[in-house]
């Protein structure tokens, strides 16, 4: 298992779930997601871990969760036609071992952040799944969730892994996103496009992974 390229989308439709609920839905689905990673690891004998950053839309009510250091980033538009100038709006927080709040916690844990940023001087990220090395340091899959109701303004989300933010600004992947649809183009195209330009253009080095998801007019 290639380590860290992996960045799940939940894309369902429901109606009848109300937001505490949904939120307890998605706590259970990353701790099982965790839970059977690292069973799997443990019988094969591997170490890798995998970040991750899903959106869920339930009706009118968008919900966002991730671990680590995938990132999710909204296009709002100011009108509801979706013809004037996007805005980036970022949607998850990183959990890095750098950042005060997850060095406090893996502190607590007894884990140690390396002068290099880096927990007990190796990994970046302080919540994954998997990783089963550094469960007892701090490491959890525990999400943060945000969710905002959708206004008729919203135009598209970008979920994109760390390798493709390292080589492109939020605002500048949304006007790449936004200018490419304006011209006609699918979006799976667009998606393919988004990644051909970090990897071959700005010279991505890392894992690079990107999904689009388009907010349709009703």
């Amino acid at each position: 298992m290639l380590r860290r390229i992996y960045m799940q989308m939940f894309f369902l439709q429901a109606y009848h779930m109300d937001v505490k609920a949904a939120k307890k839905a998605i706590l259970d689905g990353f701790r099982k997601t965790d839970e059977s990673l690292l069973e799997e690891s443990a019988s094969g004998g591997w170490l890798d871990g995998a970040t991750a950053v899903c959106v869920w839309v339930l009706g009118q009510r968008v919900f966002i969760a991730n671990i680590g250091d995938a990132k999710a980033v909204l296009a709002r538009s100011s009108t509801e036609d979706g013809d004037s100038s996007v805005k980036a709006i970022v949607l998850t927080r990183e959990h890095k071992a750098i950042y005060p709040p997850e060095r406090a916690r893996i502190q607590k844990a007894g884990g140690v952040v390396s002068s290099n940023g880096r927990l007990q001087g190796r990994i970046e990220v302080s919540r994954a799944f998997g990783d089963r090395q550094f469960k007892k340091v701090g490491v959890v899959a525990t999400p943060d969730i945000h969710s905002f109701e959708l206004t008729g303004r919203e135009q598209f989300i970008i979920l994109g892994c760390d390798g493709l933010w390292g080589v492109f600004g939020t605002s500048d992947a949304v006007e790449f996103v936004h200018k490419l649809l304006k011209e006609g183009l699918l979006v799976t195209a667009v998606a393919r496009r988004l990644v051909r330009e970090a990897v071959r253009e700005r010279r991505c080095k890392d894992n690079c992974t990107a999904l689009i998801i388009v907010f349709r007019p009703k």
